[in-house]
Formats: structure tokens, sequence, C-alpha cells
């Protein structure tokens, strides 16, 4: 990330918020009655956080999370609000954690991308257990304890949403390496 002009960056976090608003808008499932869907919205998020960083990758998820909450949300509480919405997206941006480097064979990059994806998503979905947990165990079935109906309800989209995301971001990083790792030439 340090070796790009910031309007490019900029240019690029902007695209790709825009990107998974439009993937989000176009969701695959959405029948959860507390929220929650199987979407592409992460694959962008995800992508930045490939190609520019933590920095970069957190931001476009924060700058999401944002929007989706002004259009898409489910609220109880602020607390709760900031842990489904623009904290939950952040934390998907952490994948950049697995930089890919180009010395890299396809097999290492592919582990790191599986390696950045799962953690981006389980970070996610730790943010949602937690607002789960604390703001709507109310919806749990009687009988049921309140940290297996979160654990379950948050595990019932987003791992989904983890498969669907990781086969999108490694089909298109085999489509062209310049997707997850850009060349800095520009």
């Amino acid at each position: 990330m340090n070796n790009v002009r910031p309007t490019l960056l900029m240019a690029e976090i902007s695209i790709m918020a825009s990107l998974a608003v439009i993937l989000d808008l176009m969701t695959l499932l959405r029948f959860w009655p507390q929220g929650g869907s199987v979407s592409l919205a992460m694959v962008p998020i995800i992508i930045m956080a490939f190609r520019r960083g933590v920095k970069a990758g957190v931001l476009t998820g924060l700058i999401f999370g944002s929007i989706n909450m002004m259009y898409n949300s489910f609220i109880v509480h602020w607390l709760q609000a900031l842990l489904d919405y623009p904290i939950a997206f952040a934390v998907v941006g952490l994948a950049g954690v697995f930089a890919i480097k180009e010395s890299q064979t396809k097999g290492r990059k592919a582990m790191m991308i599986v390696f950045g994806v799962i953690l981006g998503v389980g970070l996610r979905f730790v943010s949602h257990f937690t607002a789960g947990v604390i703001w709507f165990g109310e919806f749990a079935p009687e009988g049921t304890p309140v940290a297996a109906y979160a654990f379950t309800y948050n595990l019932s989209y987003l791992f989904p949403s983890l498969l669907v995301c990781l086969a999108v971001v490694i089909i298109l990083s085999n489509a062209s390496k310049k997707i997850v790792q850009p060349s800095l030439s520009y």
C-alpha cells in the first residue's frame, strides 16, 4: 500500500466499496428474519485487502458496512449496529494479513487466499455472534441456549457466504494475478 499514489488508492477503495453495495443488492439468499444473507458483498473487500493490504481492506469494509447500515439494517441498539455493520465488515479486510507475494507458487497463493478468507469471514462471524448473544437472545427457541442459537443462526448464512466468496476470489485470482496482486507500475 505504501507504493501506491493516494488518489489511486482512494479511487480503488471507493470503487470496491461501491461494488460491494451493488453485489449486496444482488443478494443470492436473503430470508433470515433478523438479518444476514448469502451474497458476494465480501468479495470486493477481500480483493482490496489482498491488493492493497490490511488498512485498505479494513477501510473498504468499514465504508461498505456503514453504507449497508443505512439501507439494509436491523438495529436494536447502537452498539449492536456497530458490531453488525461497520465492525463486522471492517474485520473482513483483515484477510490481507495473508499477503500474496509474486514469488509464491500457485498452490501457496491459493492457500493464502483460503487462510485470508477464512480469517476475514471468521472474524465477521465473531462480531455477529457477539451481537447475537447480547441482543438477540429473545429470538432463540424456548429451551435453546442463546449462544447455541446465535452460533447456528450466524453460521447458517456465513458458512455458505464463505464458500461462495472463496470460490469467486480463487477463480478471479486464477483468471488474472493482478486482481489480488497488482503491478506497482502505473
